[in-house]
């Protein structure tokens, strides 16, 4: 009998178990910062989300307080396009316990909740997340660690539009207008009034056109007639002069922005690989941080750190009710009259670098007897006694306006009499006597903020503004690889930052857990 292998026609089917239990939560671990992020979040006032977010007639399949928990969740794990979060609701169990049954949203739905239904929301939830930690005794509203950083926007490299370059081909354009105008007159016998604008002129154009019943002809081979070119030349004006008029209403006191995101400017990023110094579209934001935690954001188109810290302390304080920081702590970057004095009427104590105080601890720096503050000053007289033994006395006042329109008062020192002075190359390129502008209010408050970082709590609290505040940054740059916003224009910018900064507390609130650290509010200076 001859082997054969029998085949059966019906193959045996095997049952297989569902593995995945109808209760994931199951799945995850009861430390796991998802939970933590679903408590914390629960504990929140959702109002003005809700409000944001209603939809009349019809109703979402994902409530507003789990779209939110997932957009903060994917921003704990480096997930921020839409699409990602979508797949991400799709395949991730943690995605779907946040989901809490529902449907996984598409990416449309997740686009347009985050850009448009939560630009109040998003702040008042992430201050509400303040005081939820404040009421954890996390934070202490005492120390406000400061600190900024260039993050580039969702914009094109080379869609710089420059001021200067646009006040200059507005003078161009407005001399060419003028020309262009007249010889218009000339050729048409127009009657014109002195007030007489382009726009005018060009109505009385195609009013001429329709009475003498001109026809205008287009493509190669025909020949346009006078009428049409005068026409054509204005209407191709007013076209650039329209352009050139809502480019300068789009600088806001700014020097340049970028065409595909006007409230972006065009700044130096640290990030600059090739060293060549390019300026890349992009905004300043800005962070407020203690006890590890951000507590305070703010997005600025101002490339200056200086112009920033105000605006930040007062959108702090809209949120914060009567809630004020006892101690501000800043990096030379901060330091001007204005925010000196800004703090010194809040009553707050401000721990700001001066900006020559690094260069104050050199030795060629303490010997540059052109410097005021190297030469002796008598507070009774008012006067500067120079090298050469020589007195420089106040001979008038003056004003100095600053970018954001703060004054200061400013005193002018003259010397007596520099003529046969053997310093005088050296001290001055002045053909007369030496001159010294001097900010008396200026000094005093700079010398105070020189006295609070050079005390042993000022010491201590610097060195944790550079653990803190900058270390923060460096996780979110180097951890969650954030070096470029997704959406445009400054509030859009505003709430994705929000969210990346309510991630960010979550995640350092689950760490201090996880190391017992909680309720750690500065880092001790270590004694070798």
């Amino acid at each position: 009998m001859k082997n054969s292998t029998h085949i059966n026609p019906t193959p045996k089917t095997t049952s297989y178990q569902l593995l995945l239990p109808l209760n994931i939560g199951v799945l995850i671990p009861e430390n796991a910062s998802v939970r933590l992020l679903s408590e914390i979040m629960d504990e929140l006032d959702y109002s003005t989300l809700l409000r944001a977010y209603s939809r009349k007639g019809r109703k979402s399949a994902v409530s507003p307080r789990n779209l939110f928990k997932i957009i903060v969740y994917g921003y704990m794990n480096n997930i921020y396009t839409s699409r990602s979060l979508e797949e991400a609701c799709r395949r991730d169990i943690h995605f779907m316990w946040l989901l809490e049954g529902a449907k996984a949203p598409d990416h449309n739905t997740i686009a347009r909740f985050r850009s448009l239904r939560v630009a109040l929301a998003a702040e008042d939830l992430f201050y509400q997340l303040v005081k939820l930690l404040k009421d954890r005794q996390e934070i202490r509203f005492e120390n406000l660690f400061i600190d900024g950083t260039k993050i580039e926007a969702n914009a094109n490299k080379y869609s710089f539009v420059w001021k200067k370059t646009i006040d200059k081909n507005m003078e161009k354009l407005n001399v060419k207008m003028q020309e262009v105008i007249q010889q218009i007159q000339q050729l048409h016998s127009l009657d014109l009034t002195d007030t007489a604008g382009p726009s005018e002129i060009l109505a009385q154009l195609y009013a001429k056109k329709e009475q003498e019943d001109i026809s205008f002809v287009y493509g190669t081979g025909k020949r346009k007639g006078t009428l049409q070119k005068s026409i054509e030349q204005l209407e191709e004006l007013i076209s650039r002069q329209e352009k050139y008029e809502d480019y300068q209403s789009s600088f806001h006191g700014r020097n340049s922005f970028s065409k595909t995101d006007r409230d972006a400017t065009f700044m130096h990023m640290k990030e600059d690989h090739m060293k060549n110094g390019q300026l890349k579209p992009g905004y300043n934001v800005q962070i407020g941080v203690e006890a590890e935690y951000i507590v305070g954001v703010d997005i600025s188109p101002e490339r200056s750190d200086a112009l920033a810290l105000i605006p930040l302390l007062k959108r702090m304080d809209c949120f914060q009710d009567d809630e004020k920081y006892q101690n501000i702590i800043a990096d030379a970057g901060y330091e001007s009259e204005e925010n000196y004095d800004y703090l010194e009427k809040a009553e707050q104590i401000y721990y700001i670098k001066p900006s020559n105080y690094e260069k104050s601890k050199t030795r060629n720096y303490r010997s540059d007897f052109r410097l005021p503050e190297n030469m002796a000053y008598d507070p009774e007289k008012d006067e500067y006694t120079c090298r050469n033994e020589k007195k420089l006395k106040p001979i008038g006042l003056t004003k100095r306006k600053s970018k954001s329109g703060y004054s200061s008062d400013i005193t002018i020192y003259e010397c007596e009499d520099c003529s046969q002075c053997p310093y005088k190359i050296t001290c001055t390129k002045a053909s007369g006597n030496r001159r010294l502008n001097i900010s008396k209010k200026f000094q005093r408050l700079r010398s105070q903020s020189y006295q609070n970082i050079t005390s042993p709590k000022g010491i201590l609290l610097r060195m944790n503004r550079s653990i803190q505040v900058e270390g923060a940054f460096g996780v979110l740059k180097e951890n969650h690889g954030f070096r470029r916003f997704l959406l445009r224009g400054q509030e859009n910018v505003r709430i994705e930052f929000l969210f990346l900064a309510i991630g960010y507390n979550v995640n350092k609130l689950h760490s201090k857990l996880r190391h017992q650290r909680c309720g750690q509010m500065l880092h001790e200076k270590e004694v070798a």
